[in-house]
């Protein structure tokens, strides 16, 4: 980097990192690839260093998103994550009722609790509700990573950004931000944020199915055999006011009542305790049966199988299988195979019946409830042929429950109080769920995400090179001055543009520690009152919407939705002018700027 000249460096790093930009944006090559090769380049032209990429691997925030996504995928094996969210959920039937009942909740959730783990655990329920209602991922999950960003802007400790710059105020000897303006401007922000994607998301973002989605099985349709918990909200009520009439793609089809056959179902049918409720229906929505809140159990699930690490396998019956012609209760199916029949399905042929009593045939399909010892016994008895897995669910004990719950919920407090960091906080959540046996070594290698963390650490590394150039600083004092003859609304409308643009392409502290000296500066010297300036960039480096890069919420859902660059500049462009100018009106009326 010797051989170029000190003042062009920072013209050569924008240079390439536009050019890097316009690569992913044309969708040349994938963001991983892109960054790397573009790392690659500022270590050969010595802007950046080797150690500056591998120091990303250790840094705590890219660390911590490790330790969450570790973390939300045991929770969903162990935990039926599912049906708390549909009883917050269980009102909004619709797609803009649901994205606004969720954006309320996030933003509010957010303004207290770190921006990161709210995304990842949320990320996967707002997928399945999204296929559940035929609605694409990715009309959904920009929304949710969004009003976490804005929610996060409501209080001091709702986000890294506030809690940096008052460390920098702290240090100049001025006054911290004032918690009742931050709640004022943070709560116009999030109204105006959240109303505008209400009503233009669905225009706005793209109609993209993620992987998972468009991964099309050929569903078959199963019978299943349910019956009510004891404290299932289906026991008293009519078939037709319990909604089991409006099911999608899962009917019920027969009733099992003290050993007589109810068939067909009337809608005025009453369900009694000891009912046995005979499904009909395809595999995914078997599953989503039993998440759901209506109280629902597998009968033969209960006893043996409790308090097993479960999976959910499709198995077919083999030609010659010593099974033929028995039903799974006389062939003592839970003891031989340590599993549990949980639906059948027979190409051609109406099934009747409880479960356990129906005549097994060659070529029959059964989804069971697969424990431990279930591989090892099917390949001494080589009667049935896995198929595929569908889901696992883990198994633990109370105990295990009690210990898990309790240290987390103590890491929780310590994290909110600041005994520890976040991610010492993770740190002890992740050992607690090893110690409990909710996850292993397998279940640890299937939840970590390489290429997003890759896009993360290289993404660090390239705003490192915009640091170590001077880059960012260059364009603040080209822009900022251009704003000064204007007055200090003008100005701080500069300062929020700069702020808001390097902050979708380094992080909000690096966006924060190159602007505050140049704001510092400013309201030294031309007399304009400091206090607007500061909330104003506070805001400013929350903005990150432009980029997946800009933020950790927005990469972590970046993926999951299928969304390219494109897509964040769409709706980012909106969303960020609704959001700066939002937010600089409040500013300028409560500061007495205008």
């Amino acid at each position: 980097m010797d051989f170029i000249p000190v003042q062009h460096q920072a013209y050569l790093v924008l240079g390439i990192l536009a050019l890097c930009f316009f690569v992913i944006y044309k969708e040349i090559l994938k963001p991983f690839l892109a960054f790397l090769l573009t790392a690659l380049l500022f270590m050969l032209l010595n802007i950046i260093s080797s150690r500056d990429v591998i120091l990303g691997l250790s840094n705590p925030s890219i660390l911590s998103i490790v330790l969450i996504m570790i973390i939300t995928s045991g929770l969903r094996n162990n935990y039926n994550i599912e049906l708390i969210f549909n009883k917050v959920f269980r009102q909004a039937e619709t797609y803009r009722f649901f994205l606004f009942k969720m954006m309320s909740r996030v933003a509010v959730l957010s303004s207290c609790v770190n921006n990161t783990p709210v995304v990842a655990l949320l990320t996967p329920y707002v997928h399945e509700w999204g296929r559940r209602n035929n609605i694409a991922p990715s009309k959904l999950l920009i929304p949710l990573s969004f009003a976490t960003i804005m929610g996060g802007m409501l209080t001091i400790v709702g986000t890294s950004t506030t809690l940096i710059l008052n460390g920098f105020l702290e240090k100049y000897q001025l006054p911290p931000i004032d918690a009742v303006h931050l709640l004022l401007v943070g709560s116009a922000v999030v109204a105006a944020g959240i109303c505008f994607l209400t009503f233009a998301s669905n225009a706005l973002l793209p109609n993209n199915k993620s992987p998972l989605a468009e991964f099309n099985r050929n569903q078959r349709e199963y019978l299943m055999e349910t019956k009510p918990s004891t404290h299932s909200k289906l026991i008293g009520k009519t078939v037709k006011h319990a909604g089991l009439r409006n099911l999608e793609n899962m009917y019920l089809v027969e009733i099992i009542r003290r050993g007589q056959l109810i068939s067909p179902v009337e809608p005025s049918e009453q369900i009694e305790q000891y009912d046995r409720l005979i499904f009909a229906g395809d595999t995914d929505k078997i599953s989503d049966l039993l998440k759901s809140d209506l109280g629902l159990t597998v009968p033969t699930y209960e006893k043996h199988l409790a308090n097993q690490n479960l999976s959910v396998i499709e198995v077919v019956i083999g030609k010659r299988s010593n099974l033929i012609n028995k039903t799974p209760k006389g062939a003592g199916f839970r003891a031989r195979y340590d599993a549990a029949v949980i639906a059948i399905h027979r190409q051609g042929e109406k099934l009747s019946g409880k479960i356990g009593d129906i005549k097994l045939q060659a070529g029959d399909l059964m989804l069971v409830y697969a424990g431990n010892e279930f591989k090892a016994k099917v390949d001494f008895y080589k009667d049935l042929h896995p198929i595929s897995k569908l889901s696992e669910i883990k198994g633990t004990t109370q105990r295990q429950s009690i210990f898990f719950l309790l240290t987390s919920l103590a890491s929780i407090l310590c994290i909110v109080s600041g005994v520890c960091s976040l991610f010492e906080g993770l740190l002890i959540i992740f050992t607690s769920m090893l110690l409990s046996r909710m996850m292993n070594i397998e279940d640890i290698k299937n939840a970590i995400d390489l290429e997003l963390i890759g896009t993360l650490v290289l993404s660090l590394s390239l705003g490192q090179a915009i640091v170590s150039t001077h880059a960012g600083n260059m364009i603040a004092q080209t822009f900022i001055p251009a704003f000064e003859p204007y007055g200090a609304v003008s100005m701080l409308a500069g300062l929020m543009l700069v702020t808001a643009l390097l902050t979708s392409f380094i992080s909000n502290v690096g966006a924060i520690s190159i602007i505050f000296p140049i704001t510092y500066s400013i309201a030294q010297t031309s007399g304009i009152d400091g206090t607007p300036l500061y909330l104003g960039i506070a805001f400013a480096a929350s903005a990150a919407f432009l980029t997946p890069i800009g933020y950790q919420t927005n990469l972590i859902i970046y993926g999951p939705g299928g969304y390219t660059f494109r897509d964040f500049f769409r709706i980012g462009i909106p969303v960020s002018l609704i959001y700066l100018s939002t937010a600089l009106f409040i500013i300028s009326w409560i500061c007495n700027l205008f």
